[in-house]
């Protein structure tokens, strides 16, 4: 349901994105089959709430091993997707940080399935930032749908 959402996704321009899987990369140091967060469709300001999306395509590289037949997005890229627009948003908001990694994912829930040819959409609300470390909730959405949600600590190392 709309209402339960972070993020009232009827107020939100999907296009342009505020930041392209280019300016991802200069943030985020995933890459190749690593990188879940293909785009930053929106943050507010001061960036304390934010909406990525991942294009879940037919040629990444778990299709064929999980679930042979019927390929399901394994929960831990779904985490990774919500890690790394929680990363970028902080890096982002406190600029000039070393590396940012996750150390903690509390009150996880996988609600629904996430297939190739999805748009997972991850919303992400500030719980708490300070200059060495945030905690934000997640939520993923597939087609207006709450698919999966989380809870991330990442700190600075």
């Amino acid at each position: 349901m709309a209402s339960d959402f972070f993020i009232d996704l009827d107020t939100i321009a999907f296009t342009p994105h505020m930041a392209d899987e280019a300016a991802v990369a200069r943030v985020n140091p995933q890459g190749g089959p690593m990188r879940q967060l293909d785009a930053v469709i929106w943050h507010d300001n001061p960036i304390t709430m934010g909406l990525g999306i991942k294009q879940v395509r037919q040629d990444e590289f778990w299709v064929p091993y999980h679930v042979p037949g019927r390929p399901l997005m394994p929960g831990v890229l779904m985490i990774a997707a919500c890690a790394q627009l929680g990363s970028y948003l902080y890096r982002t908001k406190v600029p000039n940080l070393p590396f940012v990694g996750f150390t903690r994912c509390t009150d996880t829930v996988f609600r629904g399935q996430v297939v190739p040819g999805d748009a997972f959409l991850i919303l992400c609300k500030e719980i708490e930032c300070g200059r060495r470390r945030f905690i934000s909730a997640f939520q993923g959405v597939v087609n207006r749908k709450l698919v999966m949600e989380t809870t991330i600590t990442g700190m600075t190392f």
